[in-house]
C-alpha cells in the first residue's frame, strides 16, 4: 500500500477547512471574528511545513501546505484589509 495517500487525504482535509473562512471574509469584506495573531502564526507555520516538505521532496506536503498557505494568507491578508 502506498501510503502518501494518507498525506493526500490529509493534506486534502486540512486544505479544505481553510476554505470557508476565506470565502466569507471575502464574501462580506469583514474579518472582525478572526484572530490576526492566530493567522500570523498559522500562516507562518504552514510555510515552514511547506519549506520542509520542498526539502524532502514530499509531494503530499509540498502539496497540501502550498495550498494551504496560499488560502491562510489570503485570511491574513482579508483580516488586515477588512480590520
Amino acid at each position: 500500500m502506498d501510503l502518501s495517500i494518507i498525506g493526500y487525504v490529509a493534506g486534502t482535509l486540512t486544505t479544505a477547512s481553510f476554505i470557508p473562512q476565506s470565502i466569507k471574509i471575502w464574501r462580506e469584506k469583514s474579518a472582525k471574528d478572526v484572530s490576526l495573531l492566530m493567522y500570523i502564526v498559522i500562516s507562518t507555520g504552514i510555510f515552514l511545513w511547506f519549506l520542509y516538505g520542498l526539502l524532502l521532496m514530499d509531494y503530499p506536503l509540498i502539496l497540501a501546505n502550498g495550498i494551504s498557505f496560499i488560502i491562510s494568507a489570503s485570511i491574513l491578508i482579508g483580516k488586515i484589509k477588512y480590520k
